[in-house]
């Protein structure tokens, strides 16, 4: 039978909802086309009536303008179901857009929560808190440690103003003391002296003028 009638290489694609969209706006196009023609010509219509007394040229004039006026009327029906038909496929069109977008918005999320409780598998919760508390007993060691390094030896915890400048003075009273044997010690006679020391005077103004002359 295909041999005989033949068959089409190729089966055309189904219309879409927005080929149907865009196939209605090009009707409407049209029609409103039309409907703008038979208002020029019901306007026509109108200024000619106005022109004529009553009789028949003037009722023939009307004869014509109610059947343009019925020719309008069809075409606005027309038009707007039309435009309710491109309303509802819009509608329809946005409607399973926003499916779309849902539906590759929970397939996301399907991923997302398989692979996050992939990933939360692998985490011990037991083994995190074990190591919380090692690092708190670390940190507290630390500080002992350093406690410990920064304490001072021998240092009483209170000290003795009083005591403090009880000891000053002392030690200002025995560097009097070293400072006065010292100059004691360059006015002693050597051992190695046997009398003591004469102190020889400067020669007098007379003297010095007879050496001179």
């Amino acid at each position: 039978m295909n041999r005989i009638f033949g068959t089409s290489a190729t089966k055309k694609p189904k219309p879409t909802l927005q080929d149907a969209i865009n196939a209605t706006d090009v009707r409407i196009a049209s029609i409103e086309v039309n409907v703008k023609k038979l208002d020029g010509e019901l306007l026509r219509y109108k200024e000619q009536m106005s022109k004529l007394r009553n009789g028949p040229g003037k009722r023939a004039i009307e004869q014509r303008a109610l059947r343009v006026l019925r020719q309008k009327k069809m075409y606005e029906g027309q038009l707007a179901q039309l435009t309710q038909q491109t309303f509802n496929m819009e509608s329809a069109a946005i409607a399973t857009e926003n499916l779309r977008n849902t539906m590759a918005t929970v397939e996301a999320m399907k991923v997302a929560n398989k692979e996050m409780k992939k990933q939360y598998g692998k985490i011990d919760i037991d083994k995190i808190e074990n190591m919380h508390y090692d690092m708190e007993d670390l940190l507290e060691q630390a500080n002992e440690i350093q406690e410990s390094l920064g304490r001072s030896y021998d240092v009483p915890d209170e000290l003795d103003e009083a005591d403090l400048e009880a000891e000053l003075d002392a030690l200002q009273f025995e560097e009097e003391e070293e400072g006065t044997s010292y100059l004691m010690d360059l006015n002693k006679v050597p051992d190695f002296v046997d009398g003591p020391l004469v102190e020889e005077s400067e020669p007098s103004h007379r003297e010095a003028i007879k050496t001179t002359e």
